[in-house]
């Protein structure tokens, strides 16, 4: 008697792990559907990553490019605007960092924050650090980036130099290779 019931006990055993297997696999595939619709579509992948031709910019111009539903700011700095950047020292600057997606904790010296051989192009997130308004360029106290929506004044290199405005303008993380920047990742804060 006593084989018998190790025998059915076997069985019944089997039997329990084998619907839990089946109820576990049969979940599994009922909810796959719910998760791999959360992934991004094909449409903000390729949003997410975007090149930027510099050739065509001549000393002076700026363009703006929507990334990520974010104006961004190119500029292709004169010698004034490199030479205004540069010679400000570090202890006038608000904020002391570059906030630069590649070096974020760096200083924010001109040469943290600008592209080129001679630091000639910027490129920023063009959204206020203050309450995420658009700056408007070649204007205000330092011929940089003015948000008349508050009053927060950039230099020529994005840095908040007067204003509400508690952080410099963010640089989002980003591959340059003399003529073409290719924006990787945004900078969080």
């Amino acid at each position: 008697m006593s084989s018998t019931t190790h025998e059915e006990g076997t069985r019944r055993d089997f039997l329990y792990v084998a619907t839990g297997a089946v109820g576990a696999v049969t979940v599994g595939a009922a909810v796959w559907p719910l998760i791999d619709q959360m992934n991004p579509s094909a449409s903000v992948l390729a949003l997410a990553t975007i090149d930027i031709d510099l050739s065509a910019l001549s000393e002076g111009q700026q363009i703006t490019v929507k990334w990520r539903g974010k104006p961004v700011f190119v500029r292709y700095r004169t010698e004034a605007e490199i030479e205004a950047a540069r010679a400000t020292p570090l202890s006038d600057l608000a904020d002391p960092l570059s906030r630069s997606g590649n070096a974020p904790t760096a200083s924010a010296d001109d040469a943290n924050r600008a592209l080129g051989e001679n630091g000639e192009y910027l490129v920023m997130v063009g959204v206020c650090t203050h309450l995420g308004c658009v700056p408007l360029g070649q204007q205000g106290e330092f011929n940089g980036w003015f948000c008349p929506c508050h009053g927060s004044h950039y230099d020529t290199s994005g840095r908040i130099r007067k204003g509400p405005a508690p952080r410099n303008l963010h640089i989002p993380e980003l591959a340059f290779d003399g003529t073409t920047v290719t924006l990787i990742e945004e900078y969080k804060a």
